[in-house]
């Protein structure tokens, strides 16, 4: 049922179909038009978020009224504000759509169920979350530590699929630089 998520288990653990059968009454699909809202600030993330077909954006309303883009989600990757999810808070986030999107997703009580019984899962879970940790430690190293040039070089070499995919604006959010710049760097680097 949910194919493209088991083949992502799959890649960190093995699941037997009996398992996969389990696995498959806990999450449901939802499909999503090109920028619609999963999220907004001010409601509680109830759901983790696992990206089957699309891209989508987290984001927040910085003190200048500006969108700060803190991170983005393809196909095969998850997506959550898990501070809201984890302490049943307000969001300060946005997740959004940028283009049409299919998102498998699982709510804390159906995780704790998951859990529960297929135990084998929290390697899972703990392989992605230590993934994602180590993904934001790098990023926060080579904003300090790389021009704006190197960081923009380092970014679109590393992930080719988003500068394909993404508008030119948001990839200037995410990595802190303002579109116009980013447009400079193109032309140079072309």
């Amino acid at each position: 049922m949910y194919k493209d998520i088991i083949q992502h288990v799959r890649k960190f653990i093995d699941l037997s179909e009996s398992e996969v059968v389990v696995f498959n009454k806990y999450f449901e699909t939802q499909q999503f038009k090109k920028k619609e809202f999963i999220i907004q600030e001010g409601r509680v993330c109830k759901q983790l978020y696992f990206v089957e077909k699309g891209c989508l954006r987290m984001y927040f309303i910085n003190k200048k009224g500006l969108e700060q883009i803190t991170q983005f989600a393809l196909d095969g990757w998850w997506i959550s504000d898990y501070q809201s999810f984890i302490n049943y808070s307000a969001s300060d986030y946005y997740i959004q759509t940028i283009e049409e999107s299919r998102i498998v997703s699982i709510d804390s009580q159906n995780l704790d169920k998951l859990l529960f019984e297929l135990p084998k899962l929290e390697k899972y879970f703990r392989i992605i979350m230590q993934k994602a940790v180590a993904g934001a430690q790098l990023r926060s190293k080579l904003l300090y530590e790389m021009s704006k040039e190197e960081f923009y070089i380092h970014f679109s070499t590393s992930f080719p699929e988003f500068m394909l995919r993404v508008p030119q604006y948001m990839i200037a959010s995410y990595l802190g630089l303002t579109p116009e710049y980013v447009s400079e760097l193109r032309k140079k680097l072309q």
